[in-house]
């Protein structure tokens, strides 16, 4: 089983400083020339405010982050698990989750990264600010990405591949073979509704519980009686599936 996430806007700073960034221990370092084309990109746009401010459509707040990409090579790294903040990760209280959990995340988890393509949860990284939607000299992330990435995530283990990646980052990746997991809120009467902001979250409780669990699966079905023996409710609605949100979190969600 393989789990595709999406990064996070929102990074923990700091880090590993006897650790920099090492392109060639990163998952699928067959991606390397490609990682080191965009870095190159991030931190040419990267070098003045003005263009930086456009290219990685960086606020008044957030300008600073564009700092980051002019040092990538030598700033302290941590596992991509635990440099993504945010909605989608604070619920897998990484920092805090057992050798077995960790352990899980590392080997079925990816994260698509529109810096360093897809990562592994326990990949070291720096902070940066990338996003899929950038802008960079030369580059257009969606065409750099999709062919090499697409191949990349194409060796990883034949099983399910649960897609939980919004549509902008599952285009600088393409698996024709993932599911992709729609989270939903059931009202009275039985309608559906799709969540935004909350879907983020019920997401990352999913990942959360699967890596806390240790669940060995192969297909939505088999996900599905997992998911039902644990209180979730995930189930096939026409042709594709439907993630419950309340049935992770009946009262925030």
């Amino acid at each position: 089983m393989t789990v595709l996430l999406p990064p996070s806007e929102t990074k923990r700073e700091g880090g590993d400083t006897e650790r920099t960034l090492d392109l060639g221990a990163l998952s699928f370092p067959e991606l390397a020339t490609e990682r080191a084309a965009v870095i190159t990109a991030a931190r040419s746009v990267s070098s003045e405010e003005t263009s930086a401010r456009t290219a990685l459509k960086l606020g008044p707040k957030s300008v600073a982050e564009r700092l980051r990409n002019l040092v990538l090579e030598t700033s302290p790294t941590m596992p991509a698990v635990e440099r993504y903040t945010g909605v989608l990760y604070d619920p897998l209280d990484a920092l805090t989750a057992d050798a077995a959990t960790r352990a899980w995340w590392d080997r079925h988890v990816v994260v698509q990264s529109a810096m360093f393509g897809p990562v592994g949860a326990g990949d070291p990284i720096p902070a940066y600010r990338l996003s899929h939607d950038s802008r960079l000299p030369g580059i257009r992330l969606a065409s750099h990405w999709s062919v090499p990435a697409g191949a990349a995530l194409a060796t990883r283990p034949p099983g399910l591949v649960l897609d939980l990646r919004s549509e902008g980052y599952r285009a600088l990746a393409p698996v024709p073979d993932s599911v992709p997991l729609r989270v939903v809120s059931v009202a009275g009467d039985g309608r559906r509704k799709a969540l935004n902001h909350w879907n983020k979250t019920a997401k990352g409780r999913l990942v959360s519980l699967l890596g806390r669990t240790g669940v060995s699966v192969s297909s939505m079905v088999e996900l599905a009686a997992w998911a039902a023996a644990h209180g979730v409710v995930i189930e096939q609605d026409g042709n594709g599936w439907d993630l419950v949100a309340e049935s992770l979190e009946p009262v925030a969600v």
